[in-house]
């Protein structure tokens, strides 16, 4: 049974947040001091009845943008996948939060996987169902923290993304469905195909692809627009300990 990591840190802890419950997106900034300060601008989502007065704990999806939005300007952020939907009125049943990677950054161990951190602490998130898509740059890094901690992720929906076949192994059980573009000459197909193939050896049967054959690298549009993506997102969890 997969368990939490465990962090210890010899440092001053500085964390900020303002949520206000409401529908739509809201900015907000995480800043934490380990060994110097990290931290991330991001756009979040609650439903309209999440409220920190009830006990009730929502599903969490962490979306990872693409490198063409990295920068300073929050709104990029919501310019394509869950967030552009969210921005257009529509609603989900989960929290949202859509962290902005600054300028030529790449999405990275500590500040993704603290800010997740940070979100536990600080809203009402039910952390056995905590989910991870991007697309591009941050099809890579739903990849990379999927294998960097298993243990965090009750499922992941990589777009457009690659990653490292041997690292495959730290997820072998863990439900994956990613998309691709047939025709993408940005990220080929290949990166997707292979990782799907390196799981499927290592047995595991909750993973999947689906190739849209005639789009090219952007095939977040279609993919964000499949309802069934969410509703199988949330038919995921992680075991939990008695």
């Amino acid at each position: 049974m997969r368990k939490p990591l465990l962090a210890v840190f010899g440092a001053v802890v500085c964390l900020l947040l303002s949520v206000s419950a409401r529908a739509d997106q809201s900015a907000q900034s995480f800043k934490k001091q380990v060994n110097e300060t990290i931290g991330l601008d991001y756009l979040l989502y609650v439903p309209a009845d999440y409220s920190e007065e009830s006990e009730k704990e929502w599903p969490l999806v962490v979306f990872l943008h693409g490198a063409g939005e990295r920068g300073a300007d929050l709104e990029k952020v919501a310019l394509h996948g869950p967030p552009a939907k969210v921005k257009a009125g529509e609603s989900f049943p989960f929290i949202l939060a859509s962290p902005l990677c600054p300028e030529g950054g790449w999405w990275t161990d500590e500040p993704v996987l603290e800010f997740i951190g940070h979100l536990e602490e600080t809203l009402k998130v039910d952390t056995s169902r905590i989910y991870l898509t991007g697309l591009s740059m941050g099809g890579y890094g739903t990849w990379h923290f999927a294998t960097r901690a298993p243990e965090r992720f009750a499922a992941i929906a990589p777009v457009c993304g690659g990653g490292i076949p041997y690292l495959m192994r730290w997820i072998k059980e863990m439900p994956v469905w990613a998309f691709h573009g047939g025709k993408d000459t940005v990220v080929p197909l290949d990166e997707s195909e292979r990782l799907i193939k390196k799981l499927k050896e290592f047995q595991n049967e909750d993973a999947k692809l689906t190739v849209y054959p005639e789009a090219g690298h952007n095939s977040w549009t279609e993919a964000y627009d499949t309802a069934a993506l969410y509703e199988w997102l949330l038919s995921h969890s992680l075991p939990v300990d008695n």
